[in-house]
């Protein structure tokens, strides 16, 4: 059943699109939105912030450690069943390194036990990554590099993405395409050669927001208005 939080959310996306939805102005309801650090959990932590949100007060903080072991994630099992859209404003304290990071993480059934369809950063710019062949979209060459973009810092930024069940990712940053974090099933990318060797259709069963370090870097993230829903949310 949603809390008084997720239902007033709702109430500013269409209900037929809304799958669950938290502005987080009630606080953090521990129990539909549980931490996940799988195994191990060595520095990382996750709290409700109350010195400012994107659209309220209140937003969940995201200390990153270095280190996997550093990582620490909260977020949600109730995933529709078919395409999958979600949106969520994002603040991060540091920019993205050349180092390989994630910032949201999904257990994807289609990969085997225990793999994760990733959203993070390498190469100064956002990245998605298959775990279980470690692909990238999109490659990592200067081309694929330019094709993508970087996360601001400092700022809340509304970033969406949408996983298909013919395999199609599709991402938006401030309402705006990025070409390079784009790939459509039966539609050749040079972006995405590493991408598309794959028959990999993801299916992820929970979408976890938080830090993952495959180094050393350390950040701080901040979490608002997430929406989890069966069509694309937007911005407004």
């Amino acid at each position: 059943m949603f809390g008084k939080t997720a239902l007033l959310a709702l109430a500013l996306v269409p209900f037929s699109l809304g799958q669950v939805a938290d502005d987080f102005e009630a606080g953090w309801d521990e129990a539909a939105w549980p931490t996940y650090a799988p195994d191990c959990n060595q520095g990382g932590k996750v709290t409700l912030d109350t010195t400012g949100g994107h659209s309220g007060s209140n937003s969940i903080r995201v200390d990153g450690a270095g280190g996997f072991c550093g990582h620490i994630f909260f977020g949600t099992t109730k995933v529709p069943s078919g395409d999958i859209y979600v949106r969520a404003w994002v603040k991060a304290s540091k920019a993205l390194t050349d180092s390989h990071v994630s910032f949201i993480t999904m257990p994807d059934s289609a990969q085997g036990n225990g793999k994760h369809l990733r959203i993070g950063g390498q190469s100064k710019i956002l990245m998605y990554n298959r775990e279980s062949d470690d692909a990238t979209l999109p490659d990592l060459s200067p081309q694929g590099i330019a094709a993508s973009k970087a996360l601001p810092t400092g700022s809340w930024q509304c970033f969406e993405y949408h996983v298909g069940t013919d395999g199609t990712i599709e991402t938006w940053l401030n309402d705006e395409a990025i070409e390079g974090l784009t790939a459509k099933a039966g539609v050749a990318n040079s972006n995405a050669a590493q991408w598309q060797r794959s028959s990999v259709k993801p299916k992820p069963t929970a979408i976890y927001f938080g830090w993952e370090s495959y180094g050393g870097d350390t950040n701080t993230f901040w979490y608002d208005d997430i929406a989890v829903s069966d069509a694309k949310i937007g911005c407004a």
